[in-house]
């Protein structure tokens, strides 16, 4: 399978401009082999918190349909990061995918906020987990935003359910990107799974963001990563070490969630 990471410097606040300039990256840089496009997270309008209420899509309308349109027109399936996204009277940071025939194949809503970023002021959470769904080809995938990074949970359900890679989509800070490369790693080995992570690049005034989209391997190991640039990577990704990692350390037939009972107590 050949992937592309579009890591890009989000505009704040400026939907057009954003759609304008992944058009145009789509344009001069995607590879006719390529199966699967990733962006990064926030796409339409970045981090312009105070001023989503007015500014996010309405139900994906605009995002979507753009998005579509791409994906029908170069004929390649479309991780469509997320984006600022209203729908039943709420602003969410909602995450979706597109396949080559333009159909939405996936949803999902960022459950944790940020507090560090306010975000809870200014975004509702999202009460559904990701799950597994099937690319074009087949092949078994889930998508997780940012911050959700942080709850190994999340990963562990599409997992288990025989999804083989992960796509993060983040606006990931520069302070923490340490933190950023580590948990990316363990989602791979602990999931025995390849780990496809798209970042945002660049500052918007506030925050500079790490960029070092990577790719990860079921054995945890990083086996391609940007710098903090705008940059287009292209890689190919075996999906037979899934496989052989999963029988070689075969987690998913040794768990024992009849265990897996905690007390409910305030922590």
């Amino acid at each position: 399978m050949q992937i592309q990471l579009f890591q890009i410097n989000v505009a704040i606040a400026n939907s057009r401009q954003n759609e304008q300039k992944i058009a145009t990256l789509f344009e001069q840089h995607l590879d006719d082999q390529t199966d699967v496009v990733v962006l990064p997270e926030m796409w339409n309008n970045g981090y312009a918190l105070p001023q989503l209420d007015k500014l996010a899509d309405e139900d994906l309308a605009q995002s979507y349909a753009f998005i579509q349109k791409l994906a029908q027109n170069y004929q390649v399936d479309i991780v469509a990061g997320s984006v600022s996204n209203r729908k039943e009277g709420a602003v969410y940071n909602t995450a979706f995918a597109v396949n080559r025939r333009g159909e939405k194949i996936y949803e999902y809503d960022k459950i944790h906020l940020v507090p560090m970023l306010d975000e809870p002021d200014f975004l509702t959470c999202g009460k559904s987990v990701p799950y597994p769904y099937s690319l074009s080809d087949g092949t078994s995938v889930s998508q997780i935003i940012c911050y959700d990074l942080r709850f190994p949970e999340l990963s562990r359900y599409p997992a288990a359910q025989g999804a083989k890679v992960m796509f993060y989509v983040a606006q990931w800070p520069e302070v923490r990107l340490t933190h950023w490369r580590q948990l990316l790693q363990a989602r791979a080995v602990e999931n025995d799974m390849y780990v496809v992570a798209v970042n945002g690049s660049g500052h918007d005034g506030k925050t500079t963001y790490a960029g070092h989209s990577m790719v990860v391997d079921p054995n945890g190991e990083i086996i391609a990563e940007a710098d903090e640039n705008e940059t287009v990577m292209t890689v190919t990704l075996d999906l037979q070490k899934v496989d052989t990692q999963r029988r070689a350390i075969p987690v998913f037939e040794n768990m024992r969630p009849s265990v897996y009972r905690y007390a409910q107590k305030e922590i």
